[in-house]
């Protein structure tokens, strides 16, 4: 809807010091002389919108501006206010506190009206917020970027031509064109380090709609059967829900579920101790036992 469109470009003016009117138009998914007329209506609703020519030129808010609170009702400022403070709490500078003061906001009073806030930090914010600064502004300056990457299969140097930042499975990743496969690929940002922007900018493409599909980015589907100790069903419902087990007369809990990575499912049973049984399938039940036997002939030694 238009109306939509028209918010969502005076959120990007007021993100942003300045942008195109071609890269509003790939953003919204309309044609340039749509975007041209957008403006146009925006500067004769009063807002102060200015546009620039020349190599410098672009699209930009007068500073300062204040969005008049009337446009929206509380519970649409309460949903603008919770996405803001959600992206602030994983930012490295105050960028979307400043956009929350232009909105004229009061945190506390519009969070409590809400009645949602979103923490997407971690233990890791520290580490995690330079990384998506760095990704965010490779990615709006088209910027290839190259980092170090650590996963089951050992260590290896990335170069990446970045798209989206995404969050995902409450994790953080970046997905982008790999120089290697010359293919879009999702990257876990706790995963990788030493991360770079180069001065090689990339052309842009088209991403497909099937790689927006995460899921089918963890293919190998395994379908395990694991008898939970009664003492752990508290985790299982916080993870996969009360509907995800049956018991049986002893108390045992028969677990069913398909997982798309080994590696995870085996920490994933370990981390239940004595209180987790894995069946099926049989390789993977294999794999626990070498693993515990390695585990047990480590602390034989030391």
């Amino acid at each position: 809807m238009k109306i939509d469109r028209l918010v969502g470009i005076i959120i990007t003016l007021l993100q942003k010091d300045k942008v195109t009117a071609p890269e509003l138009a790939e953003k919204f998914e309309v044609s340039r002389r749509t975007i041209n007329r957008d403006i146009e209506d925006l500067c004769k609703a009063g807002i102060p919108v200015m546009t620039a020519q020349g190599m410098y030129g672009g699209i930009s808010i007068f500073e300062g501006y204040k969005i008049d609170r009337t446009v929206f009702n509380e519970r649409e400022l309460g949903a603008i206010l919770t996405g803001l403070m959600s992206l602030d709490s994983v930012a490295q500078d105050s960028k979307y506190q400043k956009t929350i003061d232009k909105f004229g906001l009061e945190k506390h009073g519009i969070a409590a009206a809400s009645h949602i806030l979103i923490d997407l930090s971690s233990h890791y914010k520290n580490s995690l917020a330079p990384k998506i600064e760095t990704i965010q502004a490779a990615i709006e300056a088209r910027f290839e970027i190259a980092f170090t990457y650590y996963n089951h299969a050992g260590e290896r140097v990335v170069t990446l031509d970045p798209y989206l930042i995404v969050f995902q499975w409450s994790s953080w990743y970046v997905l982008g064109v790999d120089h290697a496969s010359n293919d879009f690929k999702l990257y876990k940002l706790n995963r990788l380090w030493q991360l770079a922007c180069t001065d090689r900018q990339y052309a842009v493409k088209v991403i497909p709609q099937d790689k927006l599909a995460f899921h089918r980015y963890f293919t190998d589907e395994i379908n395990a059967v694991i008898i939970f100790e009664e003492s752990v069903k508290h985790r299982l419902v916080e993870s996969y829900g009360p509907d995800s087990f049956t018991a049986d007369e002893n108390h045992k809990l028969r677990f069913e579920c398909s997982f798309t990575n080994e590696a995870y499912l085996i920490e994933w049973v370990l981390s239940f101790g004595d209180q987790a049984v894995l069946l099926e399938p049989p390789a993977i039940r294999e794999a626990i036992k070498t693993k515990l036997q390695k585990m047990m002939t480590v602390y034989t030694e030391t």
